[in-house]
């Protein structure tokens, strides 16, 4: 897809997810590590309601969040 196409989709509200290479993105100075975390089963239907609401990701919905909640509690630093 070129750019003007993109634009174009995405300035309509089209979904151009898939269009991104999300597999090679990568985001400067933020060094991931892999975690395993359990939920329970009725708290993942409703991550998974709610990502699918959204057009996005189990993933990367948990990940907004919990950026967002850290955003609001106390610093450590």
């Amino acid at each position: 897809m070129n750019a003007k196409k993109f634009d174009t989709d995405f300035d309509s509200g089209k979904n151009v997810t898939a269009s991104l290479g999300r597999s090679r993105a990568k985001r400067p100075l933020q060094k991931s590590k892999r975690v395993n975390v359990d939920f329970p089963v009725w708290m993942i239907e409703s991550l998974d309601r709610e990502a699918n609401r959204l057009g996005v990701t189990r993933q990367s919905i948990i990940k907004v969040w919990l950026a967002e909640r850290l955003e609001q509690a106390p610093s450590n630093h």
